[in-house]
């Protein structure tokens, strides 16, 4: 909201002295935020000119010129040569001069210049050059204003060009600071400077008189609530449009941001900036018969103000006459009864509209108004009788119009329903002890009526206060008025017991472990195709169900995903053709699993503004698909760079199982690794990852015609876990293992068996049978070659034991190694290597 402070003054107490910057300073107290300062870009020295002649000069490209006499004062430099190409003035003129040093908005700066075979010392401005609007026809004469100024007077003041303007952030709640009269009474809480209500005048004189009442006939309101709850209009006849709009109004008016669009236009957007009321005229000679509010029709149309003929909805709140609609109600006016330059008699309207039709009109039809900004936030109800007058007022004293008894009134009983605040609330929520004399006087400031009761305050909000609703919005107040800055900053000892949850905390340590081991967190978009489902969210690549999107962002990718990898090949891909050829990437995210054979998704779709009942609840929660969170890998490129002495080493399987490892440590659970196949991976590198008998995820390579598919140029190896699942299985209580002082006997043994056996199995087979002594066990070597016959395979594992209570001998070392030997021969046939 842009304030002129010319305007603000004439509501509240504003000291001679305030800079803009004072005014944004206490209206930041009270909650705004400050935007900006607008001024005029325009410096002088302007002044008013007398015309003492003009001499036609026509010119060889086919122009005529002025070469004419200006009378500037005494002080100026008495009479000055000016050269001018407009027309429509006359010796005796009075117009505004910009003299030699002057500075117009562009920047534009004055200078004496030879033009047209004369130094011309000065120039004769036209209203827009000025910066008083797009009209261009030809220089400004002061009489056309009603403006007899002496020559010589400074036209920056006269003019209202050396007026200023604040800009306020008003958020959606505080619709009512999208007027003077809400801006004033907010400064005069900040500061205590009296406030003037422009909307204070007798109800005697507000009454519209007979002959125009609207008829409001909605057969189908929003929940429950008609689309218009009061309607007032006014008629003044016998207006002159072609009158000009005065110069203070056409600057207060740009300030505000808002161009002059004729004095009926002007005196409308005036009144609707002084009081927040907004205010449509007709042109009354225009209307057909009497206006009725009512709801769109199935495929009605019309044509709006800005000439563009809309397909109407059935929700849409419109205003009609015996044509059919001639507005769409508190958004925009029609066509056909436009206040234009032939308007003789005017019907002011002044309503109370619902916000919620407003608001998705405006945005049903991407129509958004000044006009709808304030209804859909909501107006003062007791205004529009007062907004309709000063409009009319208006009127009368600038375009020569005679107020008529002509008009109507349509309107509700306000009800505003009164808020329990009790006694001891607001200091408990706010932090601060307010006393009961405070409180009282901040919601009294307000305008609220507050009556005390047996446990506190019983308060009724302000008419214009519709976001004043429970007993947290007025302690909200009572803060604002007294001080933000008194709300002490000390953090909260925090409650026994709350903090995150032990998976909101498991998650966290994995996302940081895979960070610290050197990956990079790449969150990516949910959605996916349908094709990418299948093949990597399941092993054998064959349709499974997917959920589908009823608005996707992407209509390429309408589909949740129901695996990371799609994600990680996506920003893979990205950074790939960026350059960044070496990747570790890691993702932790929700994937979507519906089951086969059950409907997800929902019609019903409960009403804003109420809590949904339990029965609702159960039932919307039930139309969603499962949602797991997992946790993937990729990783592509090398893992270490090739460097003076050392080649590069590229990142495959052994760097991809070390980063399950990464996840199960901080996850809390042991991870196996058995082989195992999926569609998208290469057949021979691929593993199903396990937590004792429950798999949880898998880690390969990807198929070749996979990586080809998503444009990865060498290998990726790519991991997936349930890091949901892994979670739940891993043991509530983390138990640190104790540090024995005594020695390891470390050994290795290497087993000849089948080919096809996993080492995995044989793995659990040493460490089942070598049993507590074992502390460590890693596989060293697969060999397949000479000395081993057809379809066999020597596994070395290299041993590490430990007790607790002794150091061990080499004696107790070997018989624990044996013991697990025998176990992977009685289960595979395992023997002793040579």
């Amino acid at each position: 909201m842009r304030v002129p402070l010319s305007w603000l003054r004439e509501y509240v107490d504003l000291a001679a002295d305030a800079t803009p910057e004072d005014v944004l300073a206490a209206m930041v107290t009270v909650g705004f935020e400050e935007e900006d300062v607008h001024r005029f870009e325009i410096s002088g020295p302007v002044v008013v000119g007398q015309v003492v002649s003009l001499e036609g000069e026509p010119q060889s490209n086919g122009k005529t010129i002025n070469w004419c006499q200006v009378d500037v004062g005494e002080a100026n430099g008495g009479i000055r040569g000016i050269v001018c190409g407009a027309h429509n003035f006359v010796a005796g003129d009075k117009v505004v001069v910009t003299l030699p040093g002057a500075v117009l908005p562009g920047p534009f700066p004055i200078a004496a210049r030879k033009t047209y075979g004369h130094v011309s010392d000065g120039m004769i401005a036209s209203a827009r050059e000025l910066g008083l609007g797009d009209e261009h026809n030809g220089i400004l004469v002061l009489a056309d204003l009603g403006i007899d100024a002496p020559v010589g007077t400074d036209a920056i003041a006269l003019l209202g060009l050396d007026d200023v303007a604040v800009e306020i952030n008003v958020t959606p709640d505080r619709g009512y600071a999208f007027s003077l009269r809400g801006v004033a009474r907010e400064y005069s809480h900040a500061t205590g400077a009296a406030f003037r209500d422009p909307a204070e005048r007798d109800f005697a004189e507000l009454q519209p008189g007979t002959g125009h009442t609207a008829v409001v006939d909605d057969t189908a309101p929003i929940r429950g609530r008609s689309g218009a709850s009061e309607f007032v209009t006014r008629v003044v006849r016998g207006v002159d449009p072609s009158r000009p709009t005065p110069p203070w109004m056409i600057a207060r008016l740009s300030l505000a941001g808002m161009r002059s669009l004729g004095i009926l236009i002007d005196i409308t957007n005036y009144v609707m900036l002084e009081l927040g009321q907004p205010l449509h005229g007709y042109d009354l000679d225009k209307l057909a018969g009497g206006i009725t509010v009512r709801r769109a029709a199935v495929g009605e149309k019309m044509t709006t103000l800005d000439g563009q003929e809309r397909t109407l909805h059935t929700e849409d709140l419109l205003i009609t006459d015996e044509s059919g609609p001639i507005g769409l109600a508190g958004v925009m006016g029609g066509g056909t009864t436009e206040m234009s330059d032939t308007t003789h008699n005017v019907l002011i309207e002044a309503a109370t509209f619902d916000p919620i039709t407003i608001a998705r009109t405006a945005r049903r039809h991407k129509l958004p108004s000044e006009a709808s900004k304030r209804f859909e936030r909501g107006v003062d109800p007791l205004v529009p009788f007062v907004a309709a007058r000063r409009a009319a007022d208006l009127m009368v004293e600038l375009a020569g119009g005679t107020l008529a008894d002509e008009g109507g009134a349509l309107f509700a009983e306000i009800f505003v329903a009164d808020i329990e605040l009790p006694r001891g609330f607001v200091q408990g929520l706010i932090g601060v002890d307010y006393t009961d004399a405070e409180i009282e006087g901040a919601l009294t400031t307000i305008g609220a009526e507050v009556t005390e009761a047996d446990a506190g305050w019983t308060v009724i909000p302000p008419t214009w206060r519709p976001d004043l609703t429970d007993k947290w919005s007025l302690a909200e107040e009572v803060a604002r008025i007294h001080g933000l800055d008194r709300i002490p900053s000390v953090l909260p000892t925090p409650p026994s017991g709350r903090g995150l949850t032990a998976h909101q905390q498991g998650r966290r340590r994995v996302a940081d472990a895979l960070a610290a081991a050197g990956l990079v967190e790449t969150p990516s978009f949910p959605f996916t195709t349908e094709s990418e489902n299948d093949l990597h969210g399941s092993a054998s690549g064959e349709h499974v169900p997917s959920i589908r999107i009823a608005n996707p962002l992407d209509g390429s990718a309408p589909f949740l995903r129901r695996s990371l990898i799609p994600g990680l090949l996506q920003t893979a891909h990205r950074n790939i053709s960026r350059g960044l050829t070496d990747l570790a990437l890691f993702e932790t995210g929700v994937v979507f699993l519906p089951q086969p054979g059950v409907e997800y998704g929902t019609d019903e779709v409960p009403p804003l503004g109420a809590r949904p009942s339990d029965e609702t609840l159960a039932a919307l929660n039930a139309s969603i698909p499962p949602q797991h969170r997992h946790v993937a890998v990729l990783l592509t490129g090398n893992i270490i760079a090739r460097q003076p002495g050392r080649a590069a080493e590229p990142a495959g399987l052994s760097e991809a199982l070390d980063a399950a490892r990464v996840i199960a440590a901080a996850a809390g659970v042991d991870i196996d690794v058995v082989q195992g196949q999926r569609a998208a991976l290469h057949p021979g590198r691929t593993g199903v990852l396990s937590v004792g008998d429950v798999e949880v995820g898998y880690v390969g390579e990807l198929h070749p015609d996979v990586a080809a598919g998503a444009d990865l140029p060498g290998r990726a190896t790519v991991l997936e876990i349930d890091l949901d699942g892994i979670l739940a299985l891993a043991d509530s209580r983390a138990v640190a293992a104790s540090l024995s002082t005594f020695p390891a006997a470390t050994q290795d043994v290497s087993l000849v068996l089948g080919a096809d056996v996993p080492a995995g199995a044989v793995r659990a087979a040493l460490v089942e049978g070598a049993g507590a002594l074992l502390e460590a066990i890693r596989l060293v070597d697969d060999y397949r070659g000479e000395g081993l016959s057809e379809g066999e395979k020597s596994l070395t594992f290299a041993l590490r034991f430990r007790a607790d209570d002794r150091t061990l001998t080499a004696a107790e070392a070997t018989e624990a190694k044996l013991a697990g030997v025998a176990v992977a021969s009685e289960r595979f046939g395992a023997t002793l290597r040579d």
